[in-house]
């Protein structure tokens, strides 16, 4: 085991390392709760998403931890679940084997443009300003998302949406008092904060009617099998979804890495991460695999951070990681039980955790802030991450191009602009 991860050169040991990964994977373990939950929304059956959930995640973390030896976990990533469920299907009509198709297709690029070295390339050339708005605009729909779960922001005919009138009330009041459990655990920076929270806020359901044991088998449930829809590969809006999977996952993997690196002082003096492309790698084995069994992008939890910060800085904590996911198959009734008003918390925190990037913005600058601005707003009003970063990248480009500033707009950019300009255009037709 030393001489594999490499324990004594990275100043950890063996019990360090298994309480880092516990750590992950208590902080990030209310992923098998929520995204069954996000997805099922679509059509896709409960049971199949989160036996695909346990499944993926642990693959794709096993891949970190055995070819790149980073303490880093993975898993399906909020946000692009909602992509998936909240626009795709529900906004644009899809199906959501149209939109697996999608991710399948996205983990296939990933791992050539992964293999010949030019992914960071890309990232690189998207505006840096861009990039911290789409993780805080997800993060701000993230959590819009969760009132709407919970019933404590409901439609209005005069003014679109409103705050429930009974929001002290059923639904909406257990989601209030879980978020003040949970907000009080993460004050007290208590691990695993958000899966404990759901626990306790799905305990103090049980008087209120909301939760009820789902029954079933505690046997792992079959996940889906190449649940795929190739007739509408062709057409603009499969490019355009395709590439918004990709544009997200691409930002949320890379920023997380480069975070999570930095706090375990694993950043080199280039400002390269060590076997960077085997850690990239594995999110889009990870990708790839998901979408074969049925879940949305897997990409690196931010959470790994808790792991990093337990004294975690080799592959054995994403090990213990792996191998708890896989354990949670066993689980699927206890999980199933869990009623949406006690995720809706983990939801709207998520949400606050997504908000930092949003002090890096150069608001100063207005050919920057304003489009940062633009995308992060309607992502929310217009109920679509897609959207928002469509009007993100069209203000960029025109603003830099009136204000004779096209000499900052990189050729991607540009690339990007037109995808959006021909989506403009066909959708008019």
């Amino acid at each position: 085991m030393e001489k594999f991860f490499k324990l004594n050169e990275r100043k950890t040991t063996v019990k360090t390392e298994v309480m880092a990964g516990v750590t992950t994977f208590l902080t990030m373990a209310y992923i098998l709760a929520v995204n069954p939950g996000i997805l099922s929304q679509s059509g896709m059956d409960f049971s199949k998403v989160f036996a695909a959930t346990a499944i993926a995640s642990a693959i794709a973390t096993l891949v970190m931890a055995l070819l790149a030896n980073l303490p880093f976990a993975l898993a399906p990533g909020m946000g692009l679940n909602a992509f998936l469920t909240y626009t795709v299907v529900l906004g644009m009509g899809h199906s959501w084997r149209f939109a697996l198709t999608a991710v399948f297709v996205e983990g296939i690029i990933f791992i050539i443009l992964t293999a010949v070295n030019i992914r960071e390339a890309i990232v690189n050339s998207i505006p840096a300003n861009l990039k911290k708005a789409i993780g805080v605009g997800i993060g701000l729909f993230i959590a819009f998302i969760g009132m709407q779960n919970a019933g404590i922001i409901v439609n209005n005919d005069a003014t679109l949406v409103s705050l429930n009138p009974e929001w002290f009330k059923g639904a909406p009041a257990l989601t209030m008092i879980g978020l003040v459990i949970t907000g009080i655990l993460l004050a007290y920076k208590v691990n695993g904060a958000l899966l404990i929270g759901i626990f306790l806020t799905a305990i103090v359901g049980i008087p209120f009617g909301l939760t009820k044991y789902a029954g079933g088998s505690y046997l792992p449930s079959a996940p889906y099998l190449f649940p795929f829809e190739f007739s509408k590969i062709l057409s603009l809006d499969f490019v355009v979804i395709v590439f918004t999977f990709l544009f997200v996952d691409m930002f949320d993997t890379v920023g997380t890495l480069i975070g999570c690196a930095t706090k375990a002082d694993m950043i080199q003096e280039d400002g390269s991460i060590p076997n960077v492309k085997e850690a990239l790698f594995a999110d889009s084995v990870g990708t790839t695999v998901g979408a074969i069994l049925g879940t949305s992008t897997v990409t690196t939890f931010v959470e790994s951070s808790a792991g990093v910060v337990e004294g975690g800085r080799t592959g054995l904590t994403a090990l213990v990681v792996a191998i708890l996911f896989a354990l949670s198959l066993f689980l699927e009734p206890l999980f199933g039980s869990i009623p949406s008003a006690a995720t809706a918390p983990a939801l709207i925190i998520v949400g606050v955790m997504m908000m930092s990037p949003v002090k890096d913005i150069e608001w100063g600058e207005m050919t920057e802030a304003i489009p940062a601005f633009l995308t992060m707003i309607f992502m929310i009003v217009s109920y679509s991450i897609a959207d928002g970063i469509m009007f993100g990248i069209l203000a960029y480009v025109l603003l830099k191009l009136f204000t004779k500033k096209s000499n900052e707009i990189s050729k991607m950019t540009w690339v990007v602009f037109g995808l959006f300009v021909l989506k403009i255009i066909f959708g008019a037709l």
